[in-house]
């Protein structure tokens, strides 16, 4: 009983550092395009405030997010029912355990956090490289099959 309260304890912890240095590292490299708090600007930048946790509540989605992070994503995506066409640059250049950090933290916005490990991440890093094309094209066939919105 007592080591079950313990672990409990410590991932409540961890998640809580995770989504502070979550914060950081997504104000100081994504919010100029996605805002403080990813509201977005709509036909420009999409919103991550309320989309990025159910897209990573799915096994599908959870990997696409962190794809598109390490890639980057370019051309024209349809989020809110609005036409966008944009790029995102990849952030490979951040650690693993940053990227962890910020995509539990986008995913915590307005939904329970998704947890990311660095060790998924490293992991992800061995996937051959996607060009942000790639990754638009990734987008729309993973919205026709509703996994991202």
């Amino acid at each position: 009983m007592r080591s079950g309260c313990c672990a409990a304890l410590l991932l409540v912890c961890t998640t809580g550092a995770a989504l502070a240095d979550g914060k950081a590292v997504f104000d100081s490299n994504c919010a100029v395009c996605h805002q403080a708090g990813g509201v977005g600007v709509p036909g420009q930048f999409p919103r991550l405030t309320t989309r990025a946790g159910a897209i990573a509540a799915k096994p599908e989605g959870k990997a696409f997010l962190l794809q598109v992070v390490l890639n980057g994503m370019g051309g024209r995506i349809t989020v809110d029912g609005e036409q966008i066409l944009g790029a995102m640059p990849g952030f490979d250049s951040l650690s693993d355990d940053d990227i962890a950090a910020v995509l539990i933290y986008i995913t915590g916005l307005d939904h329970k956090p998704v947890t990311y490990t660095a060790a998924e991440i490293k992991k992800a890093r061995t996937l051959p490289r996607r060009g942000p094309s790639d990754m638009a094209a990734m987008h729309t066939s993973l919205a026709a099959k509703k996994v991202v919105q």
